[in-house]
C-alpha cells in the first residue's frame, strides 16, 4: 500500500492555504492568469498558467481570474461557467503541487467550505479535486478553525474571509445547518465600501480596487483610537497624500452589526442552560480577524444582549488549513474510502 499524505486546505476567495502531514505548508493569493497571446506567453517564460501575486502583478498581459470570488462555492445562488471551473481546478492543482508530495502517495484532503455552502458549490470543489486528490471530504470552514484549536465545546466561531463571514455554533458534535450562519459583509464588501467612501469624499483621486485592498490591509481598524491612515493616490497623474482614517473606520465597522446579529441569533436559539457559556466563548478567525479592535467592537455590540467574550486566533492565515488537517488525521480510514475521487478510481 502506498504512503498516505493528508492535506488540510482553506480554499479562500483572497488567499488559499494548504498544510500537509509531511510538514509542508503554503499560502498563495487566489488568482489564476492565462497569457493573452504569444507575446504575453513569452513574457512569462512560456508558461500556460500564472498564479498568485505574480498573476495579479502581471494582469495587463493576462486573462485574470479570481475564481473563488462570486463562485458557487462562496456565493448563494451563483453558477460557475466553464472558465471559472477550470480556474478553480488549476488553482487547487497548483496549491497541491506546491506541497511536493512523493510520487505514488495516496492523497487525502479535508477542504474547508463556507458554513452554508450550496450543493452546487461543494460539487464544484469535488470536480476541481478529482485529478489531483484521491479522496476529498468537505467541512465547514469555521468548524475547521475551532477543531484545530480544540474549541468545540459550547463555542461560537466567526470566520471572516474575503467573500463571506461564516459563523458556527459548536457543542462537541458535527455542526448541523441550524448551527451555522453566513453573511456577505466580509473583506470584499469592505473594499467596495471604502472605495465608495473615497470616491465620495475625494472625487479627484484615482485608484484601483487593488490599491484599496492594500490600504485596508495596512490600516484596517474599528478602534476609536486608530492610527492616522495617510495614503497616496494620483490626481491627474500626480501623486498626492490623502487622509482616509475616518473612511477606513466606517468601512471596516460595516462588518460589526451583521456579525453581532448573527451571533445573537445563534445564542438565542441555543439551549438556555448553556447560552451564557457560549456567549463567553467566541472565537474570531479568518483574514478579517486582523482588523484592529474588531474583537472589542463585537464584545461592545453584544453588551445589550448580555455581553460576550471574543478570543482572536493566532496565525489566522493558517488556522483553517491547520484545523482541516487535524480533522483529516482524526477521520477514520473507512470514511476516506467512501469519498473516492476520479484520481483514486482511475488508480484503483
Amino acid at each position: 500500500m502506498s504512503d498516505i499524505v493528508y492535506l488540510g486546505i482553506d480554499l479562500g476567495t483572497s488567499r488559499t492555504s494548504i498544510v500537509a502531514s509531511t510538514g509542508h505548508r503554503e499560502t498563495v493569493w487566489s488568482y489564476v492568469g492565462y497569457p493573452k497571446d504569444h507575446v504575453a506567453k513569452k513574457k512569462f517564460g512560456g508558461r500556460e498558467i500564472i498564479y498568485g501575486k505574480e498573476a495579479l502583478e502581471g494582469r495587463l498581459a493576462l486573462d485574470l481570474y479570481r475564481p473563488m470570488a462570486g463562485s458557487s462555492v462562496k456565493a448563494k445562488g451563483a453558477t460557475d461557467d466553464t472558465k471559472r471551473k477550470q480556474a478553480i481546478k488549476d488553482l487547487l492543482e497548483h496549491i497541491v503541487a506546491l506541497c511536493k508530495i512523493p510520487k505514488g502517495a495516496t492523497i487525502y484532503a479535508m477542504i474547508g467550505a463556507p458554513a452554508e455552502a450550496s450543493v452546487e458549490g461543494k460539487a464544484t470543489i469535488l470536480e476541481a479535486a478529482k485529478d489531483c486528490i484521491d479522496s476529498v471530504i468537505i467541512c465547514s470552514e469555521p468548524y475547521a478553525v475551532a477543531y484545530g484549536l480544540d474549541f468545540i465545546d459550547n463555542t461560537l466561531v466567526i470566520d471572516i474571509g474575503a467573500g463571506t463571514t461564516d459563523l458556527c455554533r459548536l457543542h462537541n458534535t458535527m455542526p448541523k445547518p441550524e448551527d451555522q450562519r453566513t453573511h456577505e459583509v466580509a473583506g470584499d464588501y469592505i473594499d467596495n465600501e471604502l472605495a465608495r467612501l473615497i470616491k465620495e469624499k475625494y472625487p479627484e483621486a484615482q485608484f484601483s480596487i487593488n490599491m484599496i485592498r492594500t490600504f485596508k490591509e495596512k490600516h484596517s481598524s474599528v478602534s476609536t483610537n486608530m492610527d492616522r491612515a495617510m495614503v497616496e493616490m494620483p490626481v491627474a497623474g500626480k501623486p498626492q497624500k490623502f487622509d482616509i482614517t475616518e473612511l477606513v473606520y466606517k468601512s471596516c465597522y460595516t462588518l460589526v452589526p451583521p456579525t453581532v446579529a448573527a451571533l445573537q441569533d445563534l445564542i438565542a436559539s441555543y439551549d438556555p442552560e448553556f447560552q451564557a457559556q457560549m456567549r463567553s466563548n467566541i472565537l474570531l478567525g479568518g483574514g478579517g480577524s486582523m482588523i484592529r479592535g474588531l474583537g472589542l467592537a463585537i464584545e461592545k455590540g453584544l453588551e445589550e444582549y448580555g455581553g460576550g467574550k471574543v478570543i482572536t486566533v493566532e496565525e489566522p492565515q493558517y488556522a483553517g488549513a491547520n484545523g482541516a488537517l487535524k480533522f483529516a488525521l482524526d477521520m477514520p480510514e473507512e470514511y476516506w474510502k467512501e469519498f473516492k475521487s476520479g484520481r483514486q478510481a482511475a488508480a484503483g
